[in-house]
């Protein structure tokens, strides 16, 4: 019995040291490039009384597209003081353009609650004239995708599978600026302390 115990030992002792693998890694070839590490959502918050995010370091973009999730909890629901800043689109994530400031050149989302929905836009400046368009109403708590697209003459926008686009007048290439993050405004700072998730999918 003790000699079948110090050949059993041995392999049980093995085995209880092996870490799991996960079948991503398990399927991969030998010497293959490891996987990136999955992003993760940020919380961006915008305190009661201010406009601007808790989260806004300058960072240069130069790009083509810029995907993300979205996420928006009860938080996202507001009434202003104002009823007539209840129409006021917020800023949600996107970049400054043609090497100019945002108010000049730009495309971003916007989004607002009103009418008992909370709405996505798509939100630009050219040559410092703004437009927008609503794109869909989205659920508080989902997850949801957003995708803006650069070409030549249009931002296109994309909430899910539901698109629309806005003209492009800027002359370069690619977008070309800094990122723009989450804001409160319009004119009124946001009511109360609104929370953003925030996952890049690029």
């Amino acid at each position: 019995m003790s000699r079948l115990l110090n050949c059993l030992l041995p392999l049980f002792l093995l085995s209880a040291c092996q870490k799991e693998i996960s079948p991503e890694l398990a399927n991969r070839a030998p010497g293959a490039t490891p996987l990136p590490a999955a992003a993760e959502f940020v919380k961006y918050t915008i305190k009661a009384g201010e406009h601007f995010c808790d989260k806004s370091d300058f960072k240069i973009v130069e790009t083509d597209e810029l995907k993300f999730m979205v996420r928006f909890d009860s938080s996202a629901i507001y009434q202003t003081v104002n009823s007539s800043n209840q129409d006021d689109i917020n800023k949600l994530y996107g970049f400054s353009d043609n090497n100019m400031q945002h108010h000049q050149f730009s495309a971003r989302f916007g989004w607002r609650w009103s009418a008992g929905a909370l709405r996505l836009f798509g939100y630009i400046y050219n040559n410092s004239i703004v437009a927008s368009k609503e794109i869909s109403a989205i659920p508080i708590g989902a997850d949801v995708v957003c995708n803006l697209q650069v070409t030549a003459t249009h931002y296109r926008f994309m909430v899910g599978n539901l698109k629309d686009s806005l003209p492009r007048l800027s002359t370069t290439a690619k977008a070309k600026g800094y990122q723009l993050y989450p804001y409160f405004g319009g004119d009124e700072p946001a009511p109360h302390t609104v929370s953003i998730w925030i996952k890049p999918l690029m």
